[in-house]
């Protein structure tokens, strides 16, 4: 495929055909995202590829039992990995400066260059893939599932195989509300409505047209698709929690020590 086609055609799959995914396809598309840019060429991160049928379902839990993760060949979790570059370092007699946090948000851009290399490259080929927040929000228990050891950490994954659906693809903000010429625009109220008219409309019948959002929806009594975010999905209990968990994960796997 074309990768403007590729790009342009993206969806997000949940529901997979059994089929396998040869192991030479997969290789294929691996090496294509090791492609990606990467901070000094340093190469900051390791991808872990989980097929087994019993790791999936361990990761199920971990992944909000999202059905995609039995039901899908494949999940990726695409890590933040200092670990390697650090043991070539010392074998080498060369000072380590890659404790802390920073380190961390190098080896986690690194990370998701490739995810995005991978993700192109499997839907080139006509898989699809099905991005998952949770690898994030939950990176300590999937970190232990994966035995990742100090200096790895999980940033982003997704499930990867044969798509058994065909949804059309989700609408996007205009580029009017996202690029920005020279210097940064601070919107005003009228444009922000105006740049989110047509998601408020599409986002808000997308919720009403699945019945299980849509009692989701009706439970918490809202009136507005700014207010699904905020009050059903993305809570503030949730985010703190979730912003913890990283914390203390990052402290665990020695990218916080200065």
């Amino acid at each position: 495929m074309d990768v403007f086609e590729t790009i342009h055609g993206h969806r997000s799959i949940r529901s997979y055909r059994s089929d396998p995914v040869a192991e030479s396809l997969l290789t294929e598309v691996l090496e294509a995202g090791v492609r990606a840019s990467s901070s000094g060429n340093m190469q900051t991160f390791s991808v872990i590829v989980s097929r087994d049928p019993a790791m999936r379902e361990r990761l199920y839990r971990p992944h909000m039992e999202q059905e995609m993760v039995r039901q899908a060949p494949l999940v990726l979790t695409f890590c933040a990995d200092f670990r390697r570059m650090r043991k070539w370092l010392r074998i080498n007699d060369a000072p380590d400066n890659f404790d802390d946090f920073f380190a961390f948000l190098v080896a986690a851009v690194d990370a998701i260059l490739v995810s995005q290399n991978v993700a192109l490259a499997a839907e080139a080929k006509g898989l699809g893939i099905c991005y998952m927040g949770s690898t994030l929000a939950n990176a300590d228990q999937i970190g232990e599932i994966l035995e990742l050891p100090p200096g790895v950490f999980p940033v982003v994954g997704f499930v990867m195989g044969w798509p058994d659906e065909d949804p059309v693809p989700r609408d996007r903000l205009p580029l009017k509300g996202l690029v920005h010429v020279e210097t940064y625009h601070d919107h005003s109220d009228d444009e922000i409505r105006e740049i989110y008219r047509d998601r408020d409309k599409a986002g808000w019948d997308r919720y009403m047209s699945i019945p299980r959002l849509r009692t989701l929806v009706e439970e918490a009594g809202v009136e507005n698709l700014a207010q699904i975010y905020t009050v059903v999905k993305y809570t503030r209990e949730g985010h703190a929690r979730y912003s913890q968990n990283v914390l203390n994960y990052l402290r665990q796997q020695g990218f916080l020590e200065t």
